[in-house]
């Protein structure tokens, strides 16, 4: 059993979760939120970080630089066509993102997002604990390993499996947290 390799893929499980969780809003500004958000810019969808800097001003304002002017439109109707409920403005050389407070309803919507990525990164760690354990039933069948030590490794990387949903949980229930705080 490769314990490390199981718990290498299993770390980019958590990591990936969490990319997912800091695009959700928490009704603080934060350059994150604009991460899922792509522009069509010369025939090709491109992250807005690829193509701007992007800072926060205050706890309530982000700010969107592009490093070419003539994007400017492009990114500003990216923002207005996403998911987020924010609304740009735009004063011809800077974007400007004014990050207004949650309604109640939009936390909740939150954290069922929140919720939906964190059963995502589960799901993704039970792939990881099948293939594991799938290669070692082939190990055990081609006579590589005893049955004894099967049942060994299983619950190993059953074992391994739990302590990574947890920490997914963990993660999810801060989250949570930062959402509903008002």
């Amino acid at each position: 059993m490769k314990e490390k390799e199981i718990q290498e893929n299993m770390n980019k499980s958590i990591e990936a979760t969490q990319r997912n969780f800091n695009t959700i809003r928490t009704g603080r500004a934060n350059a994150s939120l604009l991460d899922r958000v792509s522009v069509e810019y010369y025939g090709a969808e491109t992250p807005i970080k690829s193509l701007a800097t992007i800072s926060t001003v205050d706890s309530q304002t982000i700010s969107i630089q592009p490093f070419d002017i003539s994007c400017l439109q492009a990114i500003e109707k990216s923002i207005s066509m996403s998911d987020l409920g924010i609304t740009p403005n735009n004063d011809g050389k800077v974007i400007r993102i004014n990050v207004p407070p949650l309604t109640e309803e939009r936390r909740k919507e939150f954290c069922k997002l929140a919720s939906k990525y964190a059963e995502e990164g589960k799901v993704a760690l039970r792939n990881i604990r099948r293939d594991a354990v799938d290669k070692e039933k082939k190990d055990e069948k081609d006579g590589l390993i005893s049955i004894d030590e099967l049942r060994d490794n299983q619950s190993e990387i059953q074992k391994i499996t739990d302590k990574y949903i947890a920490l997914i949980e963990t993660k999810l229930s801060e989250k949570e947290k930062e959402i509903l705080k008002v």
